[in-house]
């Protein structure tokens, strides 16, 4: 059976995701079978696995720097809210059900439990080392009864505990002292060792404060971990707060805002566009805030309906509308595709409110709402005209079925022969349900060049965007550091290595 480490933080985004893809790829460049495991995830940005199913993008992503495909059983619960105290709740890859919290806590949450175990079983006969990530704090008082994402995940693996602290945010010690009061003695006991983590300074400066820390709770503290902007995909829309992105360096940029929809699920499909070269990426919450970019893309949404009806209330509808008429290039990623069509059809409330819904009206097409969801890993080759012929893989994820009209041509031909997308007969406007589309390099630096070109700017050289072995050099530069900031000689001594 594999020996375990769990990661718990004193709160959400403490960088819980990071360290535990740190510590996947350092396990996994020691020679070890490692796996990542959460047992309940909630969260908008997921991945697909090689069979169809849905997890957190984190534990794709952890996968992924552990050298192994990821599955279902490494996030078996993910939970998609999708607002009103309502989530997608997903178990093992698959769609079960949407759920009202307290429904999903009084009738499901042993079945997810059930699940929980079967997966962590799973995974313990196949790997040498799973790292378990916790989910928020483990010391919530009014959810510990109910908790299936801490201490009872670590009961259930006999996995010792780290608890890691964000000094970034400020009372670092308050926090992990305070969390260890919470817990029982027998949670408590569990605790093996503190991260403190994101700390920007002089470590000298710390050194009183960790002795005290130490001698108050005779945990020792293992790592003072650095501020650094890691390149990881972040998890959820709490990530999306903390984002930095950059300025572009040459005054010749391309302007990209991407709508910040209150449901936006996936927001790391642009990522990509904000690492590119004389690119100016921008998430925007208003008309005033969205100001004349050269593109604005519609990304996904855990809710279509909701979104495109705030679209209108918050006035960005009629301004995204004004900027195609002065020459903007309109982008819709999966829900923001179905939005921009003419009419999206949900008669039984599949995925909001049942009726017909009017669409932005910018692409012929119309969307279909059915309860069984697509979720697929898929390539295929580009047939949009400055663009045409690149060949590009990703990802759907989608309960709509979307249908064209004489006025709007496909955009992408899958290798099973079905077409996807829709683009305009003038080709302002267009989408598609790929998530992942701006990964393929060579598809980004064609859209990046047309943009220039249609704003008057020479076209760049060919950039190497997105490409794998960017993010396998993330992975090992993670692993790096935290050889040199966390004492994991120790931690392997911890969980009997």
């Amino acid at each position: 059976m594999a020996k375990a480490i769990m990661l718990q933080g004193t709160g959400s985004d403490v960088g819980k995701s990071v360290l535990c893809t740190a510590f996947c790829r350092y396990f996994f460049e020691e020679g070890y079978r490692v796996a990542p495991f959460k047992s309940q995830n909630m969260a908008l940005n997921s991945a697909i696995t090689a069979d169809g199913g849905e997890i957190g993008r984190a534990q794709g992503v952890q996968a992924e720097a552990a050298g192994i495909e990821p599955t279902v059983h490494m996030n078996p619960i993910l939970l998609k809210p999708k607002g009103d105290m309502v989530s997608e709740v997903i178990v093992q890859g698959r769609r079960y059900a949407d759920m009202e919290a307290g429904a999903y806590r009084g009738s499901v949450l042993e079945k997810a439990w059930s699940a929980v175990r079967q997966s962590l079983s799973i995974l313990a006969e196949a790997y040498e080392v799973l790292v378990i990530e916790g989910a928020g704090s483990p010391a919530e008082i009014n959810l510990k009864d109910r908790d299936i994402a801490n201490m009872r995940v670590a009961k259930l693996a006999d996995a010792p505990v780290i608890l890691v602290g964000d000094i970034e945010r400020g009372g670092v010690f308050a926090s992990l002292v305070g969390t260890l009061e919470l817990l029982d003695p027998d949670e408590r006991a569990r605790v093996k060792g503190f991260i403190i983590n994101k700390f920007r300074g002089k470590r000298e400066l710390l050194d009183s404060g960790i002795e005290w820390l130490e001698r108050r709770t005779g945990i020792p503290v293992l790592g003072v971990v650095p501020y650094l902007e890691t390149g990881v995909d972040p998890e959820d829309s709490l990530s999306l707060e903390s984002l930095r992105l950059k300025m572009p360096v040459s005054r010749e940029f391309v302007d990209i805002a991407v709508i910040r929809l209150p449901r936006i699920s996936n927001f790391t499909d642009f990522l990509p566009l904000a690492d590119a070269p004389d690119v100016r990426l921008r998430y925007v919450r208003s008309a005033k805030e969205l100001g004349e970019p050269d593109a604005v893309i519609l990304p996904g949404t855990k809710n279509t309906v909701e979104d495109l009806a705030w679209l209108h209330a918050s006035g960005l509808a009629e301004a995204i509308q004004c900027l195609r008429n002065q020459g903007a290039e309109i982008v819709g990623i999966c829900g923001g595709y179905q939005m921009l069509g003419l009419s999206l059809h949900d008669p039984d409330g599949t995925e909001s409110r049942p009726g017909v819904h009017p669409g932005l009206g910018m692409l012929d097409i119309r969307t279909h709402f059915i309860p069984d969801k697509r979720t697929v890993r898929t390539s295929g080759e580009t047939l949009i005209n400055w663009a045409r012929g690149i060949i590009v893989s990703g990802y759907e994820i989608h309960l709509g079925r979307t249908e064209r009209g004489a006025d709007a041509g496909p955009v992408l031909q899958w290798s099973d022969g079905r077409l996807d997308g829709a683009v305009s007969t003038d080709g302002s406007v267009w989408g598609t349900y790929l998530h992942g589309l701006f990964d393929n390099g060579a598809f980004t630096h064609a859209w990046i060049n047309r943009l220039r070109g249609k704003k008057g700017l020479p076209p760049r050289s060919e950039e190497h965007l997105g490409r794998p072995e960017d993010r396998d050099a993330i992975y090992a530069r993670l692993a790096g550091w935290i050889r040199e900031y966390v004492d994991m000689e120790r931690v392997k001594q911890i969980m009997g290595l």
